[in-house]
């Protein structure tokens, strides 16, 4: 599984890689989840703005914090 969170270090950004951790935790799945913080790498996947994340290369979430239900949801689709 290939996940990325995007942005350029602001609170959201680091709450998303914090609550991407723990569902990771929750569900025992072992993956690095990648920071991009180069904006033109960012550019390239989010049009609203970070936080983004992006899941198997899939843009799963953008400018906003998503829930944890929601995230749980997202890497679960990615395993199927």
């Amino acid at each position: 599984m290939n996940i990325r969170n995007l942005g350029s270090g602001c609170h959201d950004w680091l709450r998303l890689e914090l609550l991407v951790g723990q569902v990771l935790a929750e569900l025992g799945i072992k993956t690095n989840v990648r920071r991009v913080e180069d904006p033109r790498q960012i550019d390239r996947y989010v049009l609203v703005g970070p936080p983004g994340l992006v899941i198997n290369n899939q843009v799963v979430s953008e400018g906003r914090l998503p829930t944890r239900d929601e995230v749980r949801s997202w890497i679960r689709d990615a395993l199927s």
